[in-house]
Protein backbone atom coordinates (compact mmCIF):
# COMPACT_ATOMS: atom_id res chain seq x y z
CA UNK A 1 0.00 0.00 0.00
CA UNK A 2 1.46 3.33 -1.04
CA UNK A 3 0.13 6.85 0.06
CA UNK A 4 0.27 10.08 -1.94
CA UNK A 5 -0.87 11.86 1.32
CA UNK A 6 -0.68 12.42 4.52
CA UNK A 7 -4.91 12.47 4.63
CA UNK A 8 -4.28 8.72 2.97
CA UNK A 9 -2.20 7.54 5.48
CA UNK A 10 -4.64 9.46 8.14
CA UNK A 11 -7.61 7.40 7.20
CA UNK A 12 -5.71 4.03 7.52
CA UNK A 13 -4.12 4.77 10.76
CA UNK A 14 -7.66 5.53 11.47
CA UNK A 15 -9.55 3.01 11.09
CA UNK A 16 -6.88 0.76 12.95
CA UNK A 17 -6.56 2.50 15.66
CA UNK A 18 -8.17 0.61 18.35
CA UNK A 19 -6.00 -2.32 16.69
CA UNK A 20 -2.91 -0.12 17.48
CA UNK A 21 -3.81 0.99 20.96
CA UNK A 22 -4.20 -2.44 21.91
CA UNK A 23 -0.82 -3.52 20.40
CA UNK A 24 0.88 -0.80 22.15
CA UNK A 25 -0.72 -1.84 25.36
CA UNK A 26 0.58 -5.16 25.22
CA UNK A 27 3.80 -3.85 24.34
CA UNK A 28 3.98 -2.21 27.36
CA UNK A 29 2.76 -4.98 29.32
CA UNK A 30 5.81 -6.89 27.86
CA UNK A 31 8.40 -4.45 28.22
CA UNK A 32 7.33 -4.49 32.21
CA UNK A 33 7.26 -8.14 32.06
CA UNK A 34 11.01 -8.09 30.59
CA UNK A 35 11.95 -5.10 33.25
CA UNK A 36 11.38 -7.45 36.31
CA UNK A 37 12.48 -10.79 34.66
CA UNK A 38 16.18 -8.58 33.88
CA UNK A 39 16.02 -7.94 37.72
CA UNK A 40 15.39 -10.80 38.81
CA UNK A 41 17.80 -12.27 36.62
CA UNK A 42 20.41 -9.70 37.88
CA UNK A 43 19.64 -10.06 41.70
CA UNK A 44 20.09 -13.60 41.59
CA UNK A 45 22.43 -14.40 39.20
CA UNK A 46 24.54 -17.58 39.22
CA UNK A 47 27.87 -18.13 40.30
CA UNK A 48 28.92 -20.26 37.31
CA UNK A 49 30.95 -19.50 34.62
CA UNK A 50 30.70 -22.06 31.50
CA UNK A 51 32.98 -23.06 29.05
CA UNK A 52 32.76 -22.30 25.25
CA UNK A 53 33.68 -24.25 22.92
CA UNK A 54 33.69 -21.26 20.59
CA UNK A 55 34.85 -18.32 22.84
CA UNK A 56 37.65 -19.86 24.18
CA UNK A 57 39.33 -19.34 20.71
CA UNK A 58 38.47 -15.93 20.18
CA UNK A 59 38.32 -12.58 21.40
CA UNK A 60 36.82 -10.90 23.09
CA UNK A 61 36.63 -7.35 20.94
CA UNK A 62 35.34 -4.10 21.68
CA UNK A 63 32.13 -4.20 19.39
CA UNK A 64 30.41 -1.55 21.20
CA UNK A 65 29.05 0.49 18.85
CA UNK A 66 27.71 -2.27 16.60
CA UNK A 67 26.31 -3.72 19.92
CA UNK A 68 24.32 -0.93 20.72
CA UNK A 69 23.33 0.94 17.78
CA UNK A 70 22.99 -1.49 14.74
CA UNK A 71 20.64 -2.94 17.55
CA UNK A 72 18.77 0.31 17.88
CA UNK A 73 18.55 0.30 14.39
CA UNK A 74 16.95 -2.87 14.04
CA UNK A 75 14.57 -2.02 16.47
CA UNK A 76 14.00 1.45 15.33
CA UNK A 77 13.48 0.33 11.88
CA UNK A 78 10.98 -2.63 12.73
CA UNK A 79 8.95 -0.03 14.60
CA UNK A 80 8.93 3.41 12.14
CA UNK A 81 8.65 0.90 8.90
CA UNK A 82 4.83 -0.31 9.39
CA UNK A 83 3.80 2.99 11.39
CA UNK A 84 5.46 5.20 8.30
CA UNK A 85 3.97 2.48 5.12
CA UNK A 86 1.67 -0.24 6.79
CA UNK A 87 0.65 0.77 9.50
CA UNK A 88 -2.50 -1.73 9.14
CA UNK A 89 0.41 -3.65 10.06
CA UNK A 90 1.69 -1.96 12.80
CA UNK A 91 -0.74 -4.24 15.22
CA UNK A 92 0.61 -7.50 13.73
CA UNK A 93 4.40 -6.29 13.75
CA UNK A 94 3.78 -4.89 17.33
CA UNK A 95 2.27 -7.89 18.87
CA UNK A 96 4.66 -10.12 17.61
CA UNK A 97 7.76 -8.11 19.03
CA UNK A 98 5.68 -7.78 22.30
CA UNK A 99 4.80 -12.03 22.20
CA UNK A 100 8.63 -12.51 21.99
CA UNK A 101 9.63 -10.43 24.73
CA UNK A 102 7.40 -12.36 26.60
CA UNK A 103 8.28 -15.30 25.91
CA UNK A 104 12.42 -14.88 26.19
CA UNK A 105 10.97 -13.11 29.75
CA UNK A 106 10.44 -16.52 31.19
CA UNK A 107 13.32 -18.16 29.20
CA UNK A 108 15.80 -15.96 31.02
CA UNK A 109 14.08 -16.84 34.40
CA UNK A 110 14.86 -20.22 34.37
CA UNK A 111 18.74 -20.21 33.97
CA UNK A 112 20.91 -18.53 36.20
CA UNK A 113 24.43 -18.61 34.70
CA UNK A 114 26.91 -16.05 35.06
CA UNK A 115 28.11 -13.82 31.97
CA UNK A 116 31.61 -15.06 30.53
CA UNK A 117 34.48 -13.00 32.98
CA UNK A 118 36.22 -11.44 30.23
CA UNK A 119 32.83 -10.05 28.89
CA UNK A 120 33.26 -6.84 27.68
CA UNK A 121 29.89 -4.42 28.28
CA UNK A 122 28.11 -1.58 26.76
CA UNK A 123 26.02 1.09 27.94
CA UNK A 124 23.12 1.89 26.18
CA UNK A 125 21.65 5.45 25.63
CA UNK A 126 20.02 6.83 29.10
CA UNK A 127 17.02 6.22 28.19
CA UNK A 128 16.88 2.62 27.56
CA UNK A 129 20.01 1.55 29.91
CA UNK A 130 17.25 0.46 32.59
CA UNK A 131 16.46 -2.34 29.68
CA UNK A 132 20.16 -3.52 29.30
CA UNK A 133 20.90 -6.41 31.38
CA UNK A 134 24.37 -8.28 31.81
CA UNK A 135 22.99 -11.88 32.78
CA UNK A 136 20.12 -12.05 30.50
CA UNK A 137 21.72 -14.74 28.44
CA UNK A 138 19.25 -17.31 27.23
CA UNK A 139 18.65 -16.63 24.83
CA UNK A 140 20.01 -14.08 22.53
CA UNK A 141 17.85 -10.66 22.37
CA UNK A 142 20.29 -9.40 19.77
CA UNK A 143 20.19 -12.71 17.25
CA UNK A 144 16.20 -13.16 17.90
CA UNK A 145 14.70 -9.87 17.67
CA UNK A 146 16.10 -8.80 13.68
CA UNK A 147 15.54 -12.71 13.04
CA UNK A 148 11.93 -12.23 14.25
CA UNK A 149 12.27 -9.22 11.51
CA UNK A 150 13.30 -11.03 9.06
CA UNK A 151 10.72 -13.69 9.55
CA UNK A 152 7.72 -10.96 9.75
CA UNK A 153 8.74 -9.19 6.50
CA UNK A 154 10.08 -11.83 4.71
CA UNK A 155 6.77 -12.28 2.31
CA UNK A 156 6.31 -8.63 1.38
CA UNK A 157 9.30 -6.43 2.44
CA UNK A 158 11.96 -7.99 1.01
CA UNK A 159 14.65 -5.39 1.45
CA UNK A 160 13.97 -5.17 4.91
CA UNK A 161 13.69 -8.59 5.27
CA UNK A 162 17.56 -8.64 3.96
CA UNK A 163 18.45 -6.05 6.43
CA UNK A 164 17.01 -7.99 8.82
CA UNK A 165 18.59 -11.20 8.26
CA UNK A 166 22.09 -9.42 7.79
CA UNK A 167 21.73 -7.92 11.01
CA UNK A 168 20.82 -11.08 12.77
CA UNK A 169 23.86 -12.65 11.74
CA UNK A 170 25.95 -9.59 12.64
CA UNK A 171 24.86 -9.20 15.94
CA UNK A 172 24.91 -12.99 16.45
CA UNK A 173 28.84 -12.50 15.50
CA UNK A 174 29.10 -9.89 17.87
CA UNK A 175 27.85 -10.38 20.80
CA UNK A 176 30.66 -13.89 20.77
CA UNK A 177 33.14 -11.63 20.19
CA UNK A 178 32.43 -9.63 22.69
CA UNK A 179 31.85 -12.33 24.87
CA UNK A 180 28.15 -11.31 26.33
CA UNK A 181 26.61 -14.08 25.04
CA UNK A 182 27.72 -17.83 25.03
CA UNK A 183 27.72 -19.94 21.34
CA UNK A 184 24.28 -21.52 22.86
CA UNK A 185 22.25 -18.37 23.31
CA UNK A 186 23.05 -17.54 20.08
CA UNK A 187 22.59 -20.16 18.25
CA UNK A 188 19.15 -21.41 19.80
CA UNK A 189 17.93 -17.94 19.51
CA UNK A 190 17.45 -18.82 15.22
CA UNK A 191 15.57 -21.85 16.78
CA UNK A 192 13.19 -20.05 19.23
CA UNK A 193 12.33 -17.47 17.47
CA UNK A 194 10.78 -19.25 14.58
CA UNK A 195 9.28 -21.37 17.01
CA UNK A 196 7.77 -18.21 18.31
CA UNK A 197 6.91 -16.28 15.17
CA UNK A 198 5.34 -19.73 14.20
CA UNK A 199 3.54 -19.97 17.48
CA UNK A 200 2.71 -15.99 17.43
CA UNK A 201 0.61 -16.37 14.20
CA UNK A 202 -1.67 -19.34 15.33
CA UNK A 203 -3.32 -16.39 17.11
CA UNK A 204 -1.90 -13.04 16.24
CA UNK A 205 -4.16 -11.87 13.09
CA UNK A 206 -1.84 -10.55 9.87
CA UNK A 207 -3.48 -8.66 7.68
Amino acid sequence: MEFHSFEEWYSVFKHHRKKIFVSVVFLIFSIVVFYFAGNYVTERQGSVVSQDLILDQIGPYDLSFIFVWLFLAVIVTGALYPLIFKPHELPYTLNMFSFFLVIRSAFISFTHLKVPYDAIPSAFPWYLQALNFTNDLFFSAHTGIPFLGFLIFSKHHKGLSYFMLASSILLGITVLLMHVHYSIDVFSAFFITYGIYKIGNTFIPRP
